[in-house]
């Protein structure tokens, strides 16, 4: 009696703990985070570790995303590349990754291509908001990893990116 009581309550502090963290993703979007004057780094109170890549998303956002078949950086999505140029403007230490994505339709060797010109697109804001291209490193996975796994317009949508990952 007293172990599944134990259990039950160990099972129900296990929840609580897991409830309290945002799971949705929502910080990866091209709209996350925000400068908003209170500086990077300030925006979860001292659980992340300034400059890491948890940083980078919860306070900046490390995605952009692009039209189908598409490797220009659109005006709407920009504003995430500067905001993570002035990011490692404050974090000159810091070396990234752009990884270019596609989604599934297409074939292989045209998802790679695609994938590298976005990874290119979204290196060359960066570089063109001051950020040294020696920081930068750029690769394609194409369309072999997906954010969101299905054939609808939605998952395409998510699947048409780039990341920018801290090395």
């Amino acid at each position: 009696m007293n172990t599944k009581l134990l259990a039950a309550l160990a099972a129900a502090a296990l929840l609580s703990a897991c409830a309290s963290e945002d799971t949705s993703g929502a910080a990866t979007g091209a709209g996350a985070g925000s400068a908003g004057g209170m500086g990077f780094g300030s925006g979860m109170a001292g659980s992340v570790r300034p400059g890491s890549q948890e940083d980078l998303v919860a306070n900046v956002g490390d995605r952009v995303f692009f039209a189908t078949d598409r490797s220009t950086v659109s005006a709407d999505q920009r504003p995430v590349l500067e905001r993570q140029a002035a990011w490692l403007a404050q974090y000159p230490q810091v070396q990234v990754t752009l990884e270019g994505h596609a989604d599934e339709r297409g074939t292989r060797e045209y998802n790679l291509a695609l994938g590298q010109r976005r990874a290119n697109s979204a290196r060359d804001v960066l570089v063109a908001t001051g950020v040294s291209g020696s920081r930068l490193n750029v690769i394609s996975y194409g369309k072999d990893r997906p954010a969101a796994l299905g054939s609808t317009e939605d998952a395409w949508a998510q699947n048409r990116r780039a990341v920018t990952v801290v090395r």
